[in-house]
C-alpha cells in the first residue's frame, strides 16, 4: 500500500453556473454562442459546452428584449428601463444607447444588412432605428395594444417589416410596413386571423409565405402576392413558436425521405415548419395539406403548471444554423437541442443535448459509477438531473416524483450496474437504473417528507432512509431484475422511532452492521441492522445535526451541526473525541477524505473547509460560493469534490496537493538560476538586466540595492533610464508599489525619490494614469514626500545659522563673495526664485565650512564680517 500523503490544496473548477434565468435570448448566426438573459445581466454561453464566455452587466435592469446583428459582431438589449443598448462584443462595452419608446421594448430584430434594427414596445408602436446614429428612421402606429414579435423580410431588396400584436380582447393582428421611403402610406397590409396574441412569426425561403402563430391555437399561413390568408393550421395548444425547416437541412432530408411526394404543386415549392407551444412536444406540419406529419410521443418537458394556472412546455424555439439542428427552451430555463433521423421508415427526434440555466437551489449532489463521469442533482425540483462532466449538459432526467425531491445516494451494484436512490417531499422513496432513466422501485410508507438517504456500503441489497416523521426504515432490495420497465413495490424490513424531530441525515457503516441517523433534535444515534437496535446516542450538540458520517477505518462518526461545529464521536462509549470550530455558520456536511485522517465540510457560510484529524488544523478555506452550500459529494477513488448549494453553482474540486508541490519546486529552481543569473549581471555591470531579473523575482530589497547602487554611480541618470524603459504597466505598478513602502523610511527616501523623478522624466502621465491602482499609490506618496522635503528645507536653512555662528566665533574666516552668494541664495529661497549656479555656490559653500581660519593670510576677522554685514544691508535695501 502506497505511505498516505495528506492533502493541502484543492483547486476548484467551476462546472456549472446558472446562465438563464427565463426571458430573451438569441441565438448567433453560426450557433456557436447564445446571449440569454440572467437576472439583471446578460450570460454569453458556448452553446456546445454551457461555458460562461462573457457577462454583461446593465446597471440593475431586467432585459424583455434581445437581438443580434448578422455578423455577430453586436448585440442590441433593452429592457424595463426603455433603454436601447448597443453592446460591442469584442470590447464588451456598451458603445452606444438611447430611448425612443414611451413602455417597455417587448421585440426586437435586426436587418439583414446590418444597418437598421426594428424595435416593437408596449407602448404599441414599432420603430426602426438607424444602427450606426442611434436616431429613429421610421415610427410606425396602428396597432391596438402590445407590439409581441418583430421581424424583417430575409430578402434586403424587399423592404418589409412584419410585426404582429395582442390587441386585447379576442383580437390580434399583423400587420406589414413599407420601410422604403418612397411610399407614402407605410402600413401595406394589416392581417387579421388571430383571436389571441401572435407569438411568433416566419418565413418560407422563396419570401412569399408569411407564417403567423398564436396562443389562440392556430397558426395562419399568408400569401404575401395579395397579403391574403393561404391556409389555417389548427394546432390545438398555444403555440410559442414557429419554425420553417431549411431545404438543404438534415431536418429536410430526412422529412423528404420520409414524405416521398414532395414535389412542386401550383407552383408554389412545398416547405415544412415546426410549432412548440405548452405541452411541450414538437409538431412537424407540411404546407401543402397544412397536416401534421409528425408529433413528439412524449415530453422531454417537465410536467407541471405555472403560477397562473397555464401548462408549462415550450417558450421558443430557433432553427440552428450550420446543421446543428433545432433549439428549443423550456419554461423551465432549459434549452433541448434536437436532430431528426430517418430509420426502418420511422421519423425519430433524439434529444442530443440538454443545458439547463438555472438549477435553482441545489440540495444534494452524488457521483455515479465506478468511473465517476456523471453527477446527479437534486435542485428543488420534483426530477433528478444527471449531468455528464465532460461537457456538463444535462445527459437525461429521472422523472417520478409528484414533490421535490431532498436526498438522493448512489451505488454500484453486485452485478456492475450503477443505481441511484432519492426521497421526496412526496413521502416515498424510488429506485433508479440511471443507464436507462427507468425507474426501478417505489418504496411508500413514510408519514412525512423523505429528507435522508443512504445505500449500503459492502453488500449493496438494502438502503435506508430517515423521514420528518421521526422514523428510520430499512428497504429490501430483493426482486429486482435487469431491464425492469415497471417499477416493483419495495418492502421495508424494519422500521424505529428514532428521534423526537425531523432526521436530516443517515449513514450506513464500511461493513453493513451499524447505521448512524443525525436530527433536528441535536443528537445522533447508531443502531445495529438488520433491526435497527439502539447502540448509542451521541449528545452534546446545541443545534440540530445536517450531517453524520462513518469513518472508513475507525469506529467514530464525525457529525456536522448548526452550533457551528463538527465533531467526532467514539461509538465504543458516545464520547466525543474532538471538537473542529472554525465556521462561521451551520455546518451542513462534513464527510470524511484521504482514508479518515482527514475531513471535508461545507456550510451556511459559503465556506469550504479542509480538516486534519490528527492535529485538529483547518488546512485550508475556500470561499468559491455566494450562498449556502448544501451538498457535499465525494469521489470513492479520486476523492474529488463536488460542492452545490443556494446559488445554483456546481463546483468540482480536484486535489492539487502534489502538482502543487511539484510547481514551488519548479519555482524554486528557477528562482535559483534566475538568481545566479542577477549576480552575474551585477558583477558584469549590466544593471538593465539586473533590474528586470530583481522584478521577476520579485525582490524588492535586491532591487533597491541595485537602485541605491546605480545613484552612485557618475552617469547614474543614463543607467537609471536603460532600466526603468524597459518596464512594462504591470512591473511599473509593482515598482510604484515599491517606492511607496521605500519612501516611508527617511534612510530610504533619497533612492525612492529619484527613482520617482526619473520615472516622471521618462514616461508621460498618459501612460501613467492608466496604471492599474496608481491612484492609491500617489496618495501614500504625496505626504511622505511632502514630509521629507519640509525636513530638508529646515536643514537647509539651519546651515545658514550655523555659517553665521561660526563667522562671529571667528572659526571660519567667509570670503566677502562666498558670504554675497550665500545670502542671495537665502534670499532666493525665501521668494522662491530660482538660482542657476546654485550647484556650484552649494559646493563651494560645502568648502569653505571645512576651511579653518588663517589670519595671516587673509587679514583680520573684523574686516570681513564687516563687508558680509554692509553687503547683506545693502541688498535687503535692494529687495
Amino acid at each position: 500500500m502506497e505511505p498516505l500523503r495528506l492533502k493541502t490544496n484543492y483547486r476548484c473548477v467551476p462546472a456549472l453556473q446558472q446562465f438563464y434565468t427565463g426571458g430573451p435570448f438569441v441565438v448567433s448566426s453560426d450557433s456557436s454562442f447564445i446571449a440569454c438573459a440572467c437576472g439583471e445581466s446578460i450570460k454569453i454561453v458556448d452553446s456546445a459546452t454551457a461555458a460562461i464566455r462573457s457577462t454583461l452587466d446593465a446597471d440593475s435592469e431586467s432585459f424583455t428584449a434581445l437581438a443580434l446583428s448578422p455578423d455577430d459582431r453586436l448585440l442590441f438589449s433593452s429592457g424595463h428601463s426603455r433603454q436601447i443598448r448597443v453592446w460591442d462584443l469584442s470590447t464588451l462595452k456598451c458603445v452606444r444607447s438611447w430611448k425612443g419608446h414611451e413602455g417597455p421594448v417587448m421585440c426586437m430584430t435586426c436587418h439583414p444588412s446590418g444597418g437598421l434594427l426594428a424595435t416593437g414596445g408596449a407602448d404599441r408602436k414599432v420603430l426602426v432605428w438607424d444602427v450606426d446614429g442611434g436616431y429613429c428612421t421610421h415610427y410606425f402606429k396602428g396597432h391596438g395594444g402590445v407590439v409581441s414579435c418583430v421581424m424583417f423580410h430575409s430578402d434586403p431588396e424587399k423592404q418589409l417589416l412584419f410585426s404582429g400584436s395582442d390587441d386585447g380582447g379576442d383580437h390580434a393582428t399583423v400587420r406589414v410596413w413599407d420601410i422604403s421611403k418612397t411610399k407614402k402610406k407605410n402600413c401595406i397590409a394589416t392581417l387579421d386571423n388571430h383571436s389571441s396574441a401572435v407569438t411568433s412569426l416566419a418565413l418560407s425561403e422563396d419570401g412569399w409565405t408569411l407564417l403567423s402563430a398564436g396562443r389562440d391555437k392556430v397558426v395562419t399561413l399568408w400569401d404575401l402576392h395579395g397579403y391574403s390568408g393561404k391556409k389555417t393550421v389548427i394546432t390545438n395548444e398555444a403555440v410559442e413558436a414557429v419554425c420553417v425547416i431549411g431545404a438543404g437541412s438534415p431536418f429536410a432530408s430526412s422529412l423528404d425521405l420520409y414524405q416521398q411526394n414532395a414535389k412542386i404543386h401550383d407552383g408554389s415549392e412545398i416547405f415544412y415548419f415546426i410549432t412548440v407551444g405548452e405541452r411541450g412536444i414538437v409538431r412537424i406540419w407540411n404546407s401543402k395539406g397544412a397536416g401534421c406529419i409528425f408529433e413528439q410521443k412524449t415530453s422531454d418537458v417537465t410536467a407541471g403548471m405555472d403560477e397562473d394556472g397555464s401548462r408549462r412546455g415550450f417558450t421558443s424555439a430557433v432553427m440552428l444554423a450550420s446543421d446543428q439542428g433545432l433549439l428549443c427552451v423550456t419554461a423551465d430555463q432549459q434549452f433541448l437541442f434536437y436532430s431528426l433521423d430517418f430509420t426502418e421508415q420511422l421519423l425519430q427526434l433524439n434529444l442530443t443535448k440538454r443545458l439547463v440555466g438555472y438549477n435553482e437551489e441545489i440540495v444534494d449532489m452524488k457521483f455515479i459509477g465506478d468511473d465517476e463521469k456523471f453527477l446527479a442533482l437534486a435542485t428543488n425540483l420534483e426530477q433528478i438531473r444527471v449531468y455528464d462532466l465532460s461537457s456538463m449538459s444535462c445527459s437525461y432526467v429521472l422523472s417520478g416524483h409528484t414533490e421535490i425531491v431532498l436526498c438522493l445516494d448512489s451505488c454500484v451494484s453486485s452485478s456492475g450496474k450503477p443505481l441511484i436512490v432519492t426521497g421526496s417531499k412526496d413521502n416515498s422513496v424510488r429506485l433508479w437504473e440511471p443507464e436507462s432513466a427507468n425507474c426501478i422501485g417505489v418504496g411508500i410508507g413514510h408519514m412525512g417528507a423523505v429528507g435522508a438517504i443512504a445505500f449500503s456500503k459492502r453488500k449493496r441489497d438494502f438502503f435506508v432512509s430517515g423521514s420528518s416523521d421521526h422514523t428510520l426504515k430499512v428497504w429490501s432490495m430483493d426482486g429486482l431484475l435487469d431491464n425492469m420497465t415497471v417499477p416493483i413495490n419495495l418492502k421495508a424490513k424494519a422500521v424505529v422511532a428514532a428521534h423526537d424531530k425531523d432526521i436530516n441525515s443517515v449513514a450506513v457503516a464500511p461493513n453493513d452492521s451499524l447505521v448512524c441517523s443525525g436530527s433536528q433534535d441535536r443528537t445522533a444515534c447508531v443502531w445495529r441492522l438488520p433491526d435497527l437496535v439502539s447502540v448509542v446516542v451521541f449528545k452534546g450538540h446545541k443545534r440540530g445535526i445536517w450531517s453524520v458520517e462513518f469513518s472508513p477505518v475507525d469506529q467514530c462518526v464525525v457529525t456536522a451541526s448548526g452550533d457551528k461545529t463538527i465533531r467526532i464521536w467514539a461509538i465504543s462509549d458516545g464520547s466525543c473525541l474532538k471538537t473542529f470550530e472554525g465556521h462561521t455558520s451551520s455546518v451542513l456536511r462534513a464527510l470524511f477524505v484521504t482514508r479518515g485522517t482527514q475531513i471535508v465540510s461545507c456550510g451556511a457560510d459559503g465556506l469550504v473547509k479542509l480538516w486534519t484529524v490528527k492535529t485538529n488544523e483547518c488546512v485550508a478555506t475556500y470561499d468559491h460560493h455566494e450562498d449556502k452550500v448544501w451538498a457535499l459529494a465525494v469521489g470513492r477513488k479520486t476523492e474529488k469534490l463536488a460542492t452545490g448549494g443556494g446559488d445554483a453553482v456546481v463546483n468540482l474540486w480536484f486535489d492539487s496537493t502534489a502538482a502543487d508541490k511539484e510547481e514551488a519546486f519548479r519555482k524554486e529552481e528557477e528562482g535559483v538560476v534566475k538568481g545566479q543569473e542577477l549576480e552575474n549581471a551585477v558583477s558584469d555591470a549590466d544593471y538593465t538586466k539586473a533590474i528586470q531579473i530583481a522584478f521577476e523575482l520579485r525582490r524588492p530589497h535586491r532591487l533597491f540595492e541595485l537602485f541605491a547602487e546605480l545613484c552612485r554611480k557618475r552617469e547614474a541618470e543614463d543607467h537609471m533610464d536603460r532600466a526603468l524603459k524597459g518596464l512594462d504597466s504591470e512591473e511599473l505598478r509593482i515598482l510604484f508599489n515599491y517606492v511607496r513602502e521605500w519612501n516611508t523610511k527617511p534612510k530610504l527616501c533619497y533612492v525612492s525619490q529619484f527613482v520617482l523623478f526619473r520615472v516622471f522624466c521618462i514616461f508621460p502621465p498618459t501612460d501613467i494614469v492608466q496604471i492599474k491602482g496608481i491612484g492609491e499609490y500617489l496618495e501614500g506618496l504625496i505626504p511622505y514626500s511632502q514630509r521629507h522635503f519640509g525636513r530638508i528645507d529646515r536643514l537647509v536653512r539651519s546651515t545658514f545659522l550655523l555659517d553665521y555662528i561660526l563667522s562671529g566665533m571667528s572659526v571660519i574666516e567667509p570670503q566677502a563673495q562666498l558670504t554675497e552668494s550665500k545670502t542671495e541664495l537665502l534670499l532666493q529661497s525665501e521668494i522662491g526664485i530660482p538660482d542657476p549656479d546654485k550647484e556650484n555656490d552649494t559646493n563651494e559653500i560645502t568648502a569653505s565650512k571645512k576651511r579653518k581660519s588663517n589670519k595671516s593670510k587673509h587679514g583680520s576677522h573684523k574686516k570681513v564680517k564687516n563687508v558680509a554685514y554692509n553687503k547683506v544691508e545693502s541688498i535687503q535695501l535692494q529687495a
